[in-house]
């Protein structure tokens, strides 16, 4: 593992130079622009997710890696590319308190080695109204979203909407969608035969008893989420709600990837897409 580290570091010094000797964006003026756009301060969230910057570098960003988690993988890619900025979904932290040994060590000191900075936002970006990785998983499904969904204390993290097409149809676009990403897609029930009149979209895990309750008390017909738990399936057959699994990692790409094109619009700064599907 130790020779794994030198080399991402040997390599970023070879990849970044040309980068590097130009000027960047403060390290300062980026975390506070997405603060502000992200509303992280406003938006509730699980105490573990700790949106915001987690790491810092030496305060400067020419260049912006974003990905769905920030997982050993998305490091070492991150350093490998020459960014100094990772910005992802799932944090560092999701796992509580631990000692820095083994992966984590290995993690934490690439990170610092290749001077890189990680920025994390969980459901701050789940509930941008444009960056959001439900708003943009209804466009790239060909929906238009009218209403929020998945309330979660004071907000809607989903969005929800009316349409009337076959649900098969519709699950044909989730396919097609979730195989870019490498995500399976099941759904809780048969849909030939069924429509599609009232529909709501919660990304990652979204099926859970809160999200199933609402959607029966507002009589939406179906349920579009990344994953959930077994007995969702079972609540859902029997109440006759199709729920569309169509995988945790693929509906949570879109939000990381707009947010990396916010940010290129806003400062110019380049940025890549670190795409590590996990198959869930």
């Amino acid at each position: 593992m130790d020779q794994s580290a030198g080399g991402v570091r040997r390599q970023v010094s070879r990849e970044g130079e040309s980068l590097m000797s130009t000027p960047g964006i403060t390290l300062h003026e980026v975390v506070a622009a997405l603060d502000t756009e992200l509303r992280s301060a406003d938006i509730p969230d699980y105490p573990p997710a700790m949106n915001g910057l987690q790491v810092a570098n030496r305060g400067q960003v020419h260049k912006v890696a974003v990905a769905v988690d920030a997982s050993l993988a998305a490091v070492t890619q991150a350093a490998r590319d020459g960014a100094d900025l990772l910005l992802v979904h799932h944090g560092l932290f999701w796992g509580g308190a631990q000692p820095l040994t083994g992966v984590p060590y290995i993690k934490f000191r690439t990170l610092f080695d290749a001077d890189i900075a990680v920025y994390s936002t969980h459901l701050p970006l789940d509930a941008h109204p444009t960056l959001g990785n439900n708003v943009q998983l209804a466009a790239a499904l060909g929906l238009t979203a009218t209403a929020g969904f998945a309330r979660f204390k004071t907000v809607d993290i989903g969005v929800a909407g009316e349409c009337d097409e076959s649900t098969a149809d519709l699950m044909m676009r989730v396919r097609s969608f979730a195989a870019t990403y490498g995500s399976p897609v099941r759904s809780s029930v048969p849909v030939e035969g069924r429509r599609t009149r009232r529909w709501a979209i919660c990304t990652g895990g979204g099926a859970n008893s809160d999200t199933l309750r609402e959607a029966r008390e507002r009589g939406i017909d179906t349920v579009i989420v990344g994953e959930g738990p077994h007995h969702t399936t079972v609540d859902a057959i029997e109440q006759d709600l199709c729920v569309i699994y169509a995988g945790h990692y693929a509906t949570e790409t879109l939000g990381v990837q707009a947010l990396g094109a916010w940010l290129a619009q806003r400062f110019g700064l380049p940025w890549t897409f670190l795409h590590l599907p996990t198959g869930s």
